[in-house]
């Protein structure tokens, strides 16, 4: 039986439109100056911890943040979270005066039905997300009441597990994207399509024909240098020239240099690796974005999630000054 039961789903959204309208603490948690940025700097709360309340004090107090990404709360996928949980949810965020780039739901992140099943899904850190092909409509569904209970107008998404041969399946596929698009436009949101390394638009290259092939004003690209550099890729600028600069809506931001002993890369704190990132800011700033750049450390070298994400932070913030998007 589906996790979102059509009868559990609707008495949760009942809930949770009920519990939304709690009014936060009057004590604000708040301390020090904020960062001013041409974009919207921001951090995904389970990269510092999974205790929501103390992820949202690094970023504000620490970080000098005014945005977050969601997508793990509680040791919680999102679309998991309970009614009340969305409303204590809510609370923090208000109380740290923080707001919500995007809802970093993991919708199309499953294997594509008729073709080979993917080498690439089973060993992807799901990040507590388990949900099947079947339930991608209720995860749509409620990713939708998530924007809207968060207050943001973005959907982040997938385009399916990478298919070593996709060409006889990627015209279904950009339909379902079309389609999904096409659903999120009609509640006034955009579908964040993120170029995952094992997911099917792996680099820019791949992002740019997809986005080309998908041209709904509701599709966007969560633009990850990262991933793209995990496919062999040269993110900045080869990657990035690729682009249609004005479907950018989201940008991740971590780093990486090449194994030679593996395919793909190591993370590293960013600054360390080979992405250039001061010149994709300079790059992101001169074209006239103004969306999130959040921070997506993966990289655990510096032993606990949290240190590892403040180090990272470090290289970040150095690489925003340099690229002059920061004061």
């Amino acid at each position: 039986m589906s996790r979102f039961s059509r009868r559990n789903f609707l008495a949760g959204a009942g809930a949770l439109a009920a519990l939304c309208t709690v009014p936060g603490s009057a004590q604000k948690t708040v301390s020090g100056s904020r960062l001013r940025s041409p974009f919207r700097i921001a951090v995904i709360t389970d990269e510092i911890s999974q205790d929501f309340d103390h992820a949202c004090a690094i970023a504000a107090n620490e970080f000098g943040m005014e945005w977050v990404e969601i997508r793990g709360l509680w040791d919680k996928n999102v679309l998991k979270l309970t009614a009340a949980e969305i409303a204590k949810a809510k609370r923090i965020l208000n109380n740290y005066h923080l707001r919500v780039t995007d809802i970093a739901s993991p919708l199309f992140k499953v294997d594509w039905p008729g073709a080979p099943i993917s080498k690439f899904g089973p060993k992807r850190d799901l990040f507590n997300a388990d949900f099947t092909f079947k339930e991608q409509a209720e995860v749509l569904e409620k990713s939708i009441e998530l924007a809207k209970a968060f207050d943001t107008d973005r959907v982040r998404g997938f385009d399916f597990w990478r298919l070593d041969g996709p060409a006889p399946h990627r015209k279904a596929i950009n339909a379902k994207l079309a389609e999904a698009a096409e659903t999120l436009g009609k509640h006034g949101l955009i579908f964040l399509l993120e170029n995952e390394f094992d997911c099917n638009s792996g680099t820019g290259a791949e992002a740019a024909e997809t986005l080309a092939a998908v041209q709904s004003p509701h599709l966007m690209l969560n633009w990850d240098p990262g991933n793209a550099a995990a496919r062999g890729e040269v993110p900045y600028p080869d990657g990035y020239r690729l682009l249609p600069k004005n479907r950018i809506g989201h940008c991740h931001c971590k780093d990486a240099f090449p194994n030679a002993k593996k395919d793909g890369v190591d993370w590293a704190p960013v600054g360390k690796g080979t992405i250039d990132w001061v010149g994709q800011f300079q790059a992101l700033r001169q074209s006239g974005y103004g969306f999130a750049v959040s921070l997506e450390t993966h990289w655990r070298g510096a032993g606990t999630p949290e240190e590892s994400t403040r180090q990272s932070w470090a290289g970040m913030k150095s690489a925003l000054q340099k690229a002059g998007a920061l004061a």
